[in-house]
């Protein structure tokens, strides 16, 4: 830091910017807007990839800071049908100013992730949202009936690489990107799969994800569909994995996966049609239990 400002005060500078994007993939890019290619990090930052962004929003306390990234679409970083597919939202992002005559002179600008992201006419905008845009989001527990955990996560506790939870199997038969149909895929009661999750492990969608709105016998085969299409070609053969589905119920937490120890809901909560009851002469009225 303190090398960087003592050169940027001799008023004759040699800096530029540095992006590091990285997906939820593991992929990394790096781009600059210097003419030649720079090497930091163990990230090689191109310069040949068209890509500029405007200054950025720093406040201080708990504002949002914000920029934008500009560039063009190239098959040797970021390509039309990569964004397309999801790849490149949410990914992280890193902005630093950098001496590129000593790339170890430099600071962090930036940090956070890819927000909102457009493309046409051969260009991508993404918007840039600070490490301070999760203040924004809601926090705090929901008592309701149905459980709050995501299954599989911390507090779920579930182990859904145990047997019976999970299986790969090859792409028998697709259709819309979102409908697939199996003969090879048993041993599974009928809607396991329901809101569970599809991943696509080989071939040119490899890395996406998508929920299963059905999973259902249909004759002889075992349908399960989508609620929204893998924006890559899916081609037969490729290998996908399918993740049993919860429907956070208590009995499914109970019987399905034995977890109800670790069930984060309220299911004895009383429905809104208490409030309209009234007092009668009969049966319990105590204040008591209403499921006694």
């Amino acid at each position: 830091m303190s090398a960087l400002l003592d050169h940027l005060a001799t008023g004759h500078t040699t800096v530029c910017r540095c992006w590091a994007v990285t997906r939820r993939d593991g992929r990394v890019f790096g781009f600059t807007d210097h003419d030649t290619a720079l090497f930091f990090e163990g990230i090689e930052f191109k310069a040949d990839t068209g890509l500029t962004a405007s200054a950025v929003q720093q406040v201080t306390g708990l504002a949002v800071d914000n920029s934008e990234a500009v560039g063009a679409l190239s098959d040797a970083s970021v390509t039309e049908a990569d964004i397309a597919a999801g790849r490149f939202d949410g990914a992280n992002v890193t902005a630093w100013l950098v001496n590129w005559v000593d790339v170890n002179c430099r600071e962090v600008q930036f940090a956070g992730s890819i927000g909102e992201l457009k493309r046409g006419d051969g260009a991508f905008h993404a918007e840039l949202r600070g490490l301070s845009e999760q203040l924004n989001l809601p926090v705090g527990r929901v008592f309701q009936k149905p459980c709050q955990a995501v299954l599989g996560d911390g507090q779920c506790r579930v182990d859904l690489k145990a047997p019976g939870y999970r299986a790969d199997v090859a792409v028998e038969e697709v259709s819309e990107g979102r409908i697939f149909r199996f003969k090879a895929l048993d041993g599974f009661d009928d809607r396991w799969f329901e809101k569970g999750r599809l991943e696509v492990l080989t071939g040119a969608a490899k890395g996406l994800m998508a929920v299963i709105k059905n999973d259902r016998f249909r004759d002889d085969t075992r349908e399960v569909e989508l609620w929204e299409e893998l924006r890559m070609p899916i081609e037969i053969g490729d290998l996908v994995r399918v993740e049993a589905g919860c429907d956070k119920r208590m009995e499914t937490c109970r019987l399905k996966f034995q977890n109800l120890l670790n069930f984060r809901g309220f299911p004895h909560i009383p429905g809104e049609d208490w409030m309209m009851t009234y007092p009668k002469q009969g049966g319990a009225n105590d204040g008591g239990s209403r499921y006694s």
